[in-house]
């Protein structure tokens, strides 16, 4: 739709009486004209464009002539509804070169700047004849459509993992992100965000090609005038970028589009070397070479127990909200260890990932490299990297398990890690029901553990890799503690279940969130302690600590990636062997407490307990 421009005559009846010409206006046809009346070379008759011709095929005829008659007879209200849909195309433009990625940034002063990619792009769509200026506008819309779904896409990404989208390495996550949903909210809800999510990927990339499409033919009809504008803008965003112009805090004068442009091609470029650098570094092992028996002599004959809690970070220790409770949890959980004749010490480790992909954390603690995304991992694992598990497996003074409840398909990582028997979700007996993504209460998980191996008589100690769950987000509903002789099959947590929280109570509310969180936080601490106190003995050593702080929404912006570590034991030798470490007595490190890369655990812990290094090089 268009209207007269300013100074043109009123249209004649015959032109009003006319569908087809009243309807020219949504088109090029009628614009180039200059506004003395002359009329430019380009803007005699020319074949629609094929852009023009799809636009139109959407419209069956009958309302083409309808909606053209419309126009013929209400010009003024047509001149006011096209100044509007051309008001609001350039806005969407606007909101789209200025979108920031992440949250934190909507501010009003972020959409009041001039992009300087708006006077670029105006000048060329002014400068090109009216086919190329539509097949431009319409490709550009598209791009400008890309990059605002990678900046939506990187503020869910910054809300829940701390980072930007990969656009190389985080296709992947998609799928767990529908699994996720699969679990917490079922598969309707899963499948409905599915398709909601591709159709509004289309929809925006639609609307940012019409919205360009209608700014340009708006620029093109009116070339003298969009000229003179065009270098008044230019004229003032040079004046405002001279002399730093802001608006509480933030530049008049805008990049930003360019901006992140640059940001994700430097994204590109760098996940490209890394790619090649972490290659060379996998190969290169203080460790690679050292022979079983010269590893951890110090703690032979103890049964090494290596256990990550789900989203355990530092925020439930620290944050108001949820620190009260999981505090005195911890304070409790460590007077009633020294009871049972246990004692600790704890730190902070900063991991390498953050709010989700506990498999990063994971696997940079056990192997002491920094694995933060999804090709280090692939690579690490498809090597031969010396872990922690891997290093007792290699004494071959130790069975080596791994208790997975989260694992609910094939997982060849076994391998990587050294476990000789890895139990899955379907391996534990569990006949209860699940507590959102979780498959089963941690008290069950380590019972299980306990009834298939820990307690079982052997002819080597143990070394288990425990994974527990029950604090995975939407930490709603949350397992209740129960009798220990009570669990049986699972089936006890039928009513706990159905009268739990559910997931949509507060995936939308931070504060209840918090609370929730610390509550399963709580339940999983008091779930590990009390099966430490019923089942370990004087040669039970546990290592245990969180995989990753949760996600910003409970964690909060820019909250640090550190997460407690504690190691228990009654054999007061295995705790002086990390006495130069700086760690605080009990399960609840100080504030002021060491804080090393997770990466950095694992030769400090092989070389305290009298392991000796034999490097291989890359």
């Amino acid at each position: 739709m268009a209207a007269q421009t300013e100074g043109e005559p009123a249209p004649s009846n015959e032109a009003q009486s006319r569908p087809a010409a009243a309807d020219a206006e949504d088109g090029p046809a009628a614009e180039d004209t200059a506004e003395g009346g002359s009329t430019p070379a380009d803007a005699s008759p020319a074949p629609r464009t094929l852009p023009l011709r799809f636009l139109r095929a959407l419209r069956p005829r009958a309302v083409r002539r309808a909606w053209g008659e419309w126009k013929a007879g209400h010009p003024v209200a047509a001149r006011g509804l096209s100044v509007a849909l051309t008001g609001l195309a350039l806005a969407v433009v606007l909101v789209a070169l200025l979108l920031p990625n992440k949250r934190e940034q909507f501010r009003i002063a972020e959409f009041t700047r001039i992009p300087v990619e708006a006077l670029l792009g105006a000048a060329l769509l002014i400068a090109l004849p009216r086919r190329a200026r539509t097949v431009v506008a319409a490709l550009g819309g598209v791009a400008l459509g890309v990059l605002t779904v990678l900046n939506l896409t990187d503020i869910e990404f910054n809300q829940y993992l701390g980072r930007s989208f990969n656009v190389i390495l985080d296709w992947q996550l998609l799928d767990d992100a529908r699994s996720y949903l699969v679990d917490t909210m079922g598969g309707t809800v899963a499948l409905l965000a599915t398709v909601g999510l591709v159709v509004l990927v289309l929809a925006v990339l639609a609307l940012m090609a019409l919205a360009v499409v209608r700014v340009g033919t708006w620029l093109g009809r009116h070339r003298t005038r969009s000229t003179r504008g065009l270098l008044l803008l230019c004229a003032l965003w040079m004046t405002c970028a001279s002399l730093n112009l802001e608006v509480r805090g933030v530049p008049l004068a805008a990049e930003h589009t360019v901006a992140m442009l640059k940001y994700h091609g430097q994204a590109l470029r760098s996940t490209i070397r890394d790619e090649r650098e972490f290659a060379r570094t996998a190969r290169a092992d203080a460790f690679g070479g050292t022979p079983g028996s010269e590893l951890v002599p110090d703690l032979r004959g103890k049964d090494m127990i290596f256990t990550f809690i789900e989203s355990y970070g530092r925020s439930a220790v620290e944050d108001p909200i949820m620190a009260p409770g999981v505090d005195r949890t911890l304070d409790t959980s460590t007077q009633a260890l020294a009871k049972a004749g246990f004692h600790a010490k704890s730190g902070w480790l900063t991991s390498a990932t953050y709010g989700g992909g506990s498999w990063l954390g994971h696997s940079t603690f056990m192997s002491g490299l920094w694995i933060d995304n999804q090709y280090r991992y692939r690579t690490v694992t498809a090597g031969d990297h010396l872990t922690l598990t891997d290093a007792f497996k290699k004494t071959g003074a130790w069975d080596t398990v791994g208790v997975m409840p989260g694992v609910q398909k094939g997982w060849p990582e076994a391998k990587w890690y050294g476990l000789d028997k890895v139990y899955n979700a379907f391996q534990l007996g569990y006949k209860g029901p699940k507590f959102s993504w979780s498959t089963m209460p941690d008290q069950y998980a380590l019972e299980s553990f306990q009834r298939l191996e820990h307690g079982r008589k052997r002819d080597k100690p143990l070394m288990g890799f425990v994974i527990l769950t029950s604090s995975h987000q939407p930490w709603a509903p949350i397992p209740k503690t129960v009798g220990w002789d009570r669990l049986g099959d699972g089936s006890v947590y039928k009513g706990i279940e159905a009268a739990g929280t559910r997931p949509a109570d507060i995936i939308t509310d931070p504060t209840r969130s918090r609370e929730e969180y610390g509550k399963s936080v709580q339940y999983s601490v008091t779930a590990l302690t009390q099966w430490l106190e019923r089942y370990g003995n004087e040669n039970t050593v546990l290592v245990f600590l969180g995989d990753h702080q949760p996600i910003a929404r409970v964690s909060g912006d820019h909250a640090s990636r550190d997460v407690p570590c504690a190691i228990v034991a009654k054999d007061p030798k295995v705790l002086r062997k990390i006495a130069g470490w700086g760690w605080s007595d009990g399960l609840r490190p100080a504030h002021d407490a060491p804080v090393w890369r997770m990466s950095a655990f694992r030769d400090r812990f092989l070389t305290a307990y009298g392991s000796t290094p034999h490097p291989t090089k890359r």
